[in-house]
C-alpha cells in the first residue's frame, strides 16, 4: 500500500494532487504546528498576467498552536474573495464550469482553518475523480511527539504501508535505509514540465489548482495530473 503524508495547503498547486492520486492512502496533518510562512492558508492566482497572493485571514492565535486550533477571522468575506477570482478569470474558458465550485469552497459557514482546507480538498479530489481516501493524522493516534522522518515512519507503520511517496523536494529529508528497515520502499514524485494557455500571456507556473482548472477542462486536468510526472527511487545508501 502506497502512503503519502502532507501538511494541509489551501487550493494547492497541481503537484499536490499528483501526490494524492499516486497514493492508495493520503494522510493530511491536522495536529501539526501552523506556520505563517508556508502555504497552509494562502496561495497564488493569475491577475492581468501576474501571480497574485490570496490569503485566508485568521484570528490571532499562539505561534505554537496546531492548524486544527486556528480559526478564520470574523472579518473573513468569502463573497469578496470569490469576486476577486471572478474578475481575474471571467474570460477563462472554464469560468462558467468552475465558478460554482469556487463559490462552494469560499462561501461556507465553516470557520475552522483545518476543516475549511480539508473540505476544499475533498471537494476538488471528488471533482477530479481521484478516489484516494484522505485520512486526518490525529485519527491515527498521537504521533505529535515524534518529529520528521520518525513521525512519517510511525504513520506508515500504523497504516501497514509498503511504500512511502513524497514530492522530490523532500529527497534530502529521508533516509531510504530507515524505511527499508521497516519494510517500506521510499519513492519520490518528480513533476515534469506543465504549461497551458493563460490568455495568450507568458506562462506563469506553480499557481493554485484553481488556475489550472480555469484554463483546462476536467478531463484535461486529470490528464495533466496523471501524465506529467516520473517516479524516482533514491540511490542506495
Amino acid at each position: 500500500m502506497r502512503v503519502a503524508i502532507m501538511q494541509p495547503y489551501f487550493l494547492p498547486y497541481i503537484g499536490y494532487f499528483q501526490l494524492i492520486q499516486q497514493a492508495d492512502v493520503f494522510v493530511i496533518y491536522d495536529d501539526v504546528q501552523f506556520t505563517k510562512k508556508g502555504w497552509i492558508h494562502r496561495n497564488r492566482f493569475l491577475r492581468n498576467g501576474e501571480p497574485v497572493l490570496f490569503t485566508l485571514p485568521l484570528k490571532k492565535g499562539s505561534d505554537y498552536s496546531d492548524v486544527r486550533d486556528r480559526e478564520l477571522s470574523d472579518d473573513y468575506n468569502g463573497i469578496k474573495m470569490v469576486a476577486q477570482i471572478s474578475n481575474a478569470y471571467r474570460r477563462a474558458p472554464q469560468f462558467e464550469t468552475m465558478m460554482p465550485v469556487i463559490e462552494d469552497i469560499f462561501v461556507t459557514a465553516e470557520t475552522n482553518l483545518f476543516e475549511f482546507i480539508h473540505q476544499s480538498l475533498v471537494r476538488l479530489t471528488a471533482l477530479l475523480e481521484i478516489d484516494t481516501p484522505i485520512i486526518v493524522s490525529s485519527s491515527l493516534g498521537d504521533t505529535k511527539s515524534l518529529k520528521g522522518q520518525d513521525r512519517v515512519l510511525a504513520i506508515c507503520q500504523a497504516l501497514g504501508a509498503t511504500h512511502y511517496i513524497n514530492p522530490i523536494g523532500g529527497v534530502e529529508l529521508y533516509q531510504a535505509d530507515a524505511f527499508r528497515d521497516k519494510g517500506i520502499d521510499l519513492q519520490f514524485i518528480r513533476r515534469t514540465d506543465i504549461s497551458y494557455g493563460q490568455f495568450g500571456n507568458p506562462f506563469v507556473p506553480d499557481l493554485s489548482i484553481l488556475d489550472v482548472m480555469m484554463f483546462n477542462s476536467l478531463s484535461e486536468v486529470r490528464e495533466l495530473i496523471l501524465s506529467h510526472l516520473t517516479m524516482v527511487s533514491p540511490k542506495n545508501d
